[in-house]
């Protein structure tokens, strides 16, 4: 239940036996809770009067009790590369943004936890009013509904990198995950999903405890403390080596991969001294670096990405010290869907 308000959590947040106590207290056979789970997680239906299996008075009962959906869709921008970023609106006029991104056969969809984001990195649009509040378990839950009810298929891969900071609105994000990989919903592979985070060491070890056998990706981006401390000042935890030691202690009790993401920003981290350093800090652990070259940002026109030359120079060295690395391709930048560049808007 969201900490907003007294009301039941929309249908989209609700569990098999959520469903299963509400039609028990309402008279309802059991098997109709089954019936309205499978419209909502597998079919995507978010509107009841769509569900014509149900009975026209079960249908409004159920939307008496549960409420309307969380979200509402807005807008839908495509860009020129087939990414395509949805902006919803939220029940107390607040909204979010989540991105699905196509490579291939494979269609990423970018997803939001917090309305803002505390950690506010400099590079990135979504921290610059700060955290607002956090997501309910239906809004998590409700923006790969929607994403995948406009493709018309479900997509491949799932990453928590949208809006927020996901492990400080933990809660709400493995309830999310544990319903997404329903053998009764969307039946996701926990494979096929990454949490990202630039969280504590503690809430880490918390993800692997909740053993949902999702990958982990480190919101790093710098190599040291002090440059980590510059460029993400509300990180709630600044120091790179527990950070590092965090993700190898989860790869090695989920079996699971463990990335560092991190942010080339021209002339701030990205010289040789940092990408000698960052490898020292990883070297000889199964953690895999994402480079990502800055998204420009309309609040900070200061900030550039790396030269080409530098961005390559930067790989070619944590290559050369047995670091695992991929340099990534920018995807989205002409509508604002780029890593960093979610917002409010």
């Amino acid at each position: 239940m969201s900490e907003d308000t007294q009301a039941p959590e929309p249908l989209a947040g609700q569990t098999r036996a959520d469903l299963e106590a509400f039609c028990a207290a309402e008279g309802l056979p059991r098997f109709r809770a089954a019936q309205i789970y499978r419209a909502v997680q597998a079919e995507c239906r978010l509107d009841m009067e769509e569900v014509t299996t149900l009975p026209l008075s079960m249908r409004t009962k159920i939307m008496e009790h549960f409420g309307p959906p969380a979200t509402e869709t807005v807008e839908v921008q495509v860009s020129d590369d087939g990414t395509r970023k949805y902006l919803f609106a939220l029940h107390d006029g607040k909204r979010i943004e989540a991105v699905m991104i196509p490579e291939g056969k494979r269609k990423t969809v970018c997803v939001s936890s917090q309305v803002g984001c505390p950690v506010r990195c400099i590079f990135c649009a979504s921290g610059v009013e700060g955290l607002i509040r956090n997501l309910s378990t239906a809004e998590i839950v409700e923006q790969l509904l929607r994403v995948t009810a406009d493709l018309g298929e479900r997509p491949t891969n799932i990453v928590m990198m949208g809006m927020g900071e996901p492990l400080l609105n933990i809660d709400a994000v493995t309830d999310a995950i544990r319903l997404w990989t329903d053998k009764d919903g969307l039946n996701f592979s926990p494979r096929r999903i990454t949490v990202s985070t630039a969280g504590t060491a503690a809430r880490i070890d918390r993800l692997a405890g909740a053993d949902l056998g999702v990958h982990l990706a480190i919101s790093l981006h710098g190599s040291d403390d002090k440059s980590r401390a510059a460029l993400v000042p509300g990180s709630p935890e600044g120091r790179v080596q527990q950070l590092i030691d965090a993700a190898a202690r989860y790869a090695r009790r989920t079996k699971r991969d463990a990335t560092v993401e991190y942010v080339l920003i021209a002339g701030m981290n990205d010289q040789l001294r940092h990408a000698e350093y960052l490898a020292d800090a990883i070297r000889g652990r199964h953690i895999h670096v994402n480079l990502i070259p800055l998204n420009p940002v309309k609040h900070r026109p200061d900030l550039r990405p790396p030269s080409i030359r530098d961005a390559r120079a930067f790989a070619d060295c944590l290559e050369h010290r047995h670091v695992s690395v991929t340099l990534r391709t920018q995807r989205g930048e002409d509508i604002d869907a780029a890593c960093g560049q979610l917002a409010l808007e």
